[in-house]
């Protein structure tokens, strides 16, 4: 959430590009949606992500693997020039080259969240950044643990902010390694264990 929050800065009406709708992608979709974003469009090449997230409020969906044209062009296409803001959730450098050239032209900004295991490098011209476009890291969506946690923990309280979208298992303590399977294929956003 805090990428879409804190460090995009998300403004009432703009247009936000999610790439990756784990976990990680749906809470920044649900910090942009709490923000007022208009639209939210989410890319993922699971196409069984798109209920889940369509349910907790995005508004568009791009599939890679579908169609003939780049993610970005879909993506420039469907918003009349690109998107106000992109988050990559991935950590693939291709998927950040796309969530990048999705924004638009002058102000787009990129939010990489997305953790990457190679030591390759970014994969941008430094020209590319000429046209007012920005990239910048975040690292737990740069919330400040003793200013803005008790703010996000009323923002959910209060229903601003639905956790409880994130939940898709419960299961008892006992079959905690069903759980971390449910995860590991990619099931489950999050299980909540009974003890």
């Amino acid at each position: 959430m805090g990428a879409a929050w804190n460090t995009a800065n998300v403004q009432p009406g703009s247009s936000v590009a999610i790439f990756g709708l784990g976990a990680v992608g749906l809470a920044a979709s649900e910090g942009a949606r709490a923000r007022g974003a208009s639209k939210i469009i989410g890319v993922d090449t699971n196409q069984e992500k798109f209920n889940k997230a369509r349910a907790m409020g995005m508004t568009g969906f791009v599939n890679p693997k579908d169609g003939s044209k780049p993610v970005h062009q879909r993506i420039r296409e469907m918003t009349g020039g690109g998107v106000d803001y992109s988050i990559e959730c991935v950590g693939d450098l291709e998927v950040l080259r796309e969530a990048f050239l999705s924004t638009h032209d002058g102000w787009g900004k990129t939010v990489v969240v997305g953790i990457y295991p190679t030591p390759e490098m970014l994969p941008l011209h430094p020209m590319e950044l000429f046209d007012g476009r920005s990239i910048i890291g975040t690292i737990f969506g740069d919330f400040k643990g003793k200013s803005q946690l008790p703010e996000l923990a009323k923002a959910c309280m209060n229903g601003v902010v639905n956790l409880d979208g994130f939940i898709t298992h419960e299961l008892l303590f006992e079959k905690i390694n069903e759980a971390f399977k449910l995860l590991s294929d990619g099931k489950a956003l999050r299980c909540l264990l009974h003890v």
